[in-house]
């Protein structure tokens, strides 16, 4: 273990409160729940699972979590009022996080009190917690800004009266890594201390690093950083910095982070950015032809982790920078095998293709490989037929009329609108063919007017095989439908 940090390093996930104050998303307690769940088993120590407050739909939610016996600590955010405190008892929570504002700014202009009046509030409402059989962390909103003085000293006497926990606050992200070596070690002398951090400035990963490297025992987290504003500090990304950077084992799966983190992003409706840190589509991809012919001679070479160790797969994509390594492992792997002159003349038409602006797919380089060896493709699928219909008034429906290996087969649908319609109509018409999975769906670009051309890509999957492939229409259905059809036949189809 690293000497830098405290033994026993624990996660205070707030995902489930912090996180959903993102703008625009709100989880439903059945959401709530399966995230929890998923918290507990990959190994954080404690679960912010709402604010008790805040709705009846959330006091739900926060009762459920804190009855399904999970291995985590259930923890509720609360403010210095008894009926608070109440509701975090009476829903069976172990832990309050008691926030009590500490900044002068925070005191005069939010509260209108006195910071006499505001300690007073702490220390009753501290002694009520623990009336109440709560364990307490007291938590100092604002904390970068406050009289460091009279942090010191509310923290002291909060402790005095019960608080088995602190907390230090970064609420709008102007923590520093000089301001935590300086401001942390007092406090993490006083009980055990959490560091709270946001985002606005970029810096809640170094200044979250710095207070555990300099006496802080918790560090606070979402999954994928969700939060109000810039988010907070990202769960996954204190995990691997600890474990890659500073060799520190902390207890988490970390093979099971991106599955938690896609299962965030689904429920929560944030997408996760494509050159996201450790969880991003991005991450573990590579393009260029010197780092992909570098990574597929040895990892390391252009990899700080292993993909594997998150629960990620590396990726190769082909564009305008591939080299001819990377295009021939590509057509290796999908049985193409071209003489050195087919080679050059498969990397130059790739490189067309990226210089083009498109992203080359899978089906993309089977084409142009098939145009350059003269190989014969008998499509397995043909499209005869199709609509699709929604409105206000009805539920979305496609219908579809396909040449499956010579047999006509029409068939329809339903979905949570056209274009899932199609999906489902398109798969459901092969069904006794093959289980064709649609591992993942986005519109790629979309430029110009109302007459824009529409660009989706789809990544489809059977029996363990994984193709992507592009439509492209004026129409989105029309685009998706082109994209499932091409990549359908590019799984099931004989090559002569």
């Amino acid at each position: 273990m690293s000497a830098l940090f405290v033994n026993n390093l624990r996660f205070l996930d707030t995902t489930l409160r912090d996180g959903e104050q993102t703008p625009g998303v709100s989880l439903n307690p059945d959401q709530k729940l399966e995230i929890a769940a998923r918290l507990a088993a990959v190994g954080v120590d404690v679960i912010e699972a709402g604010s008790a407050a805040a709705s009846e739909g959330e006091r739900d939610a926060i009762r459920r979590i804190a009855d399904a016996g999970l291995s985590a600590e259930i923890c509720t955010y609360v403010r210095a009022l008894h009926q608070d405190i109440d509701y975090a008892a009476d829903l069976g929570a172990d832990s309050v996080h008691l926030v009590i504002p500490v900044s002068d700014l925070h005191i005069a202009k939010k509260l209108r009190k006195t910071r006499d009046e505001v300690a007073a509030m702490a220390y009753d409402a501290v002694e009520y917690a623990k009336s109440r059989g709560l364990i307490v962390e007291l938590s100092g909103e604002d904390a970068s800004r406050a009289d460091q003085q009279f942090l010191q000293e509310l923290f002291t006497e909060g402790v005095r009266r019960g608080a088995d926990r602190l907390c230090f606050c970064d609420t709008v992200g102007l923590l520093t890594p000089e301001k935590a070596a300086a401001f942390i070690p007092p406090l993490a002398k006083i009980a055990p201390l959490s560091i709270h951090c946001h985002d606005d400035l970029g810096f809640a990963l170094a200044s979250t690093m710095a207070a555990l490297k300099n006496g802080a025992s918790c560090a606070h987290v979402t999954v994928n950083g969700l939060g109000e504003r810039a988010g907070n500090t990202p769960f996954e990304e204190v995990v691997m910095a600890l474990e890659i950077l500073y060799g520190y084992q902390t207890r988490i799966k970390k093979e099971e982070i991106f599955s938690l983190s896609t299962l965030v992003s689904r429920h929560s409706g944030v997408p996760l950015p494509i050159n996201k840190a450790v969880v991003g589509e991005m991450a573990f991809t590579h393009e260029s032809g010197i780092h992909a012919h570098g990574v597929m001679r040895e990892p390391s070479t252009y990899e700080s982790i292993k993909p594997e160790m998150v629960g990620r797969k590396r990726r190769m994509v082909l564009g305008k920078h591939s080299g001819s390594a990377s295009v021939e492992a590509a057509l290796s792997e999908m049985n193409y095998h071209a003489d050195e002159k087919q080679l050059r003349e498969i990397v130059k038409r790739i490189k067309k293709l990226g210089d083009d602006g498109k992203r080359v797919t899978d089906t993309d380089l089977m084409a142009v490989a098939e145009a350059v060896l003269a190989l014969q493709c008998h499509p397995f699928l043909k499209l005869r037929q199709f609509t699709a219909n929604s409105g206000s008034h009805m539920i979305p429906t496609a219908s579809v009329t396909l040449m499956v290996n010579g047999q006509e087969i029409t068939g329809a649908a339903t979905g949570d609108g056209p274009v899932d319609a199609a999906m489902q109509v398109l798969r459901n018409s092969v069904r006794d063919v093959a289980d064709i999975q649609l591992e993942e769906y986005h519109v790629d670009a979309i430029r110009g007017g109302t007459d824009a051309l529409v660009d989706v890509t789809v990544r489809l999957s059977k029996d363990g095989k994984i193709i992507t492939s592009r439509g492209a229409s004026t129409d989105i259905i029309m685009a998706s439908v082109e994209a499932m059809i091409a990549g359908m036949n590019r799984l099931l189809e004989g090559r002569t």
